[in-house]
């Protein structure tokens, strides 16, 4: 798995103080998780008491790499672990490549290629998900800047129009 599976211990069961201290988070945030991800259901004992096994301390860890280290979202992280347990895909495989690993173009459709601008970069799209790069570069921050100019241009010109076309912009001001 990750260097973090070293460290959990031999045992067949966890109690969930245990895994929060193996995974570093709060018992809160794993019962949380437990109702976010499928794949981590620990079964409970007599008491009531939830009894981690091992895949289950591993499936922990794996949501944590993703959300904390990665910085997928819930949504995102969801359909990670989903296409892992499918075999559809490897981590590694993802990692280096997430367009190939989800069979997309990370390039606009045809029909939004000119809208930009011939001379502007193309930026990465974000999909739903997928986490942010950032490792933009000036060219592009700059061009979407432009873009973000165009698009306050834009608002304002619709503001000056008739009030009844956007009711509810002009009830604010």
């Amino acid at each position: 798995m990750s260097q973090s599976a070293a460290a959990i211990p031999e045992k067949l069961f966890f109690k969930i103080g245990e895994v929060c201290d193996i995974a570093g988070v709060q018992a809160h945030v794993l019962r949380y998780w437990e109702s976010e991800f499928p794949t981590l259901a620990p079964q409970k004992n007599r008491a009531g008491q939830r009894t981690y096994r091992r895949r289950d301390v591993e499936m922990a860890l794996r949501i944590k790499e993703l959300l904390y280290d990665e910085q997928y979202t819930i949504a995102g992280a969801k359909k990670k672990l989903a296409t892992e347990l499918r075999g559809g895909t490897s981590r590694e495989a993802t990692a280096s490549s997430p367009a190939k690993a989800l069979g997309r173009s990370l390039s606009p459709p045809p029909s939004l290629a000119g809208r930009v601008g011939a001379s502007a970069p193309s930026a990465p799209i974000e999909r739903h998900g997928e986490r942010p790069s950032n490792s933009a570069s000036n060219d592009q921050r700059t061009a979407l800047r432009e873009i973000a100019v165009q698009l306050r241009e834009i608002l304002d010109l619709l503001d000056e129009g008739e009030p009844a076309i956007h009711p509810a912009r002009s009830k604010k001001r």
